[in-house]
């Protein structure tokens, strides 16, 4: 056989080797990929479980388990809620028990289960110039009211803020809106502490991003504990499954999965283990 031609049919038989050995690697990948997207969960939740630290800590435990990956996307409740409406996560794990009773009441969610609590508390600067430490939630947000001291909202439908306007409703105080002394943020927790320590204000936050915000201070915050302790500032989080028959697309067995682990012995052992500087953040309560 002439050289040429051999080479000319040796360089075919290598283009061709290399052209199938390319499409078996691009397919692997491409079932590599749809098997990663399959282990996959997608879970909406509020800042608080993401700041502090406790998803980080908790959800290895949780893959180490079942070889399902865990996504999430931290945002208000209010947000989160509306994320599990549109059908763009599989799960919720979020704190405003009214918003989501009326979101499972819809449609959008079931199976709705306590897992965790801590509680909210009114924090402000040491020196305290609207003069709220040790009253109670209702005379405290009065005094501030009165006094027209700053006091910063998150202002974004979030469970905290919920918790906020129903505070001020209870006090019987008109929830502020354009009051000159009322900011509202727009962020997160932590993001919104922090504006109101830049301001030398008040704020509502729920305990477990304090201590986060607290233990970043080193242990000495510009804003501390005021008022705690009142049985309406209880802060009970929940796990929701989005509704397979709203969104048939829906991750509900791998959803299930999670809502039974974090019910489950470890998970509830390893939420009350989870401290900084020596506290504890959240408090398991799951109903099994």
């Amino acid at each position: 056989m002439d050289r040429k031609v051999k080479l000319i049919k040796i360089v075919s038989l290598l283009v061709f080797s290399i052209t199938v050995l390319s499409a078996a690697n691009f397919f692997a990948a491409q079932d590599s990929n749809a098997a990663a997207e399959e282990e996959t969960l997608l879970m909406a939740t509020t800042t608080s479980t993401d700041n502090t630290g406790l998803l980080d800590y908790l959800m290895p435990f949780f893959t180490e388990k079942t070889g399902i990956d865990m996504r999430w996307i931290s945002t208000g409740t209010g947000k989160a809620l509306k994320l599990g409406q549109n059908c763009d996560v599989d799960v919720l794990l979020v704190h405003a028990p009214q918003a989501e009773i009326a979101f499972v009441d819809k449609g959008f969610g079931i199976e709705r289960r306590e897992i965790m609590y801590n509680d909210f508390v009114l924090i402000g600067p040491a020196e305290d110039p609207a003069g709220i430490r040790g009253k109670n939630v209702a005379e405290a947000l009065q005094a501030i009211r009165s006094s027209q001291n700053i006091f910063v909202s998150r202002g974004d439908e979030s469970g905290t803020h919920k918790m906020e306007q129903a505070l001020w409703n209870s006090a019987n105080v008109t929830t502020p809106e354009q009051e000159h002394w009322y900011r509202q943020s727009g962020q997160g927790m932590l993001a919104t502490i922090n504006v109101a320590g830049e301001l030398k204000g008040y704020t509502l936050t729920d305990r477990g991003t304090y201590i986060k915000y607290e233990s970043s201070a080193e242990g000495k915050p510009p804003l501390v504990i005021l008022v705690q302790g009142d049985a309406v500032l209880l802060n009970q989080y929940s796990i929701i499954l989005v509704e397979p028959k709203h969104c048939p697309s829906v991750e509900y067995d791998k959803a299930k999965k999670l809502s039974d682990w974090l019910a489950g012995d470890e998970a509830q052992r390893l939420i009350g283990e989870f401290k900084l500087l020596g506290k504890q953040l959240f408090t398991p309560n799951a109903s099994r």
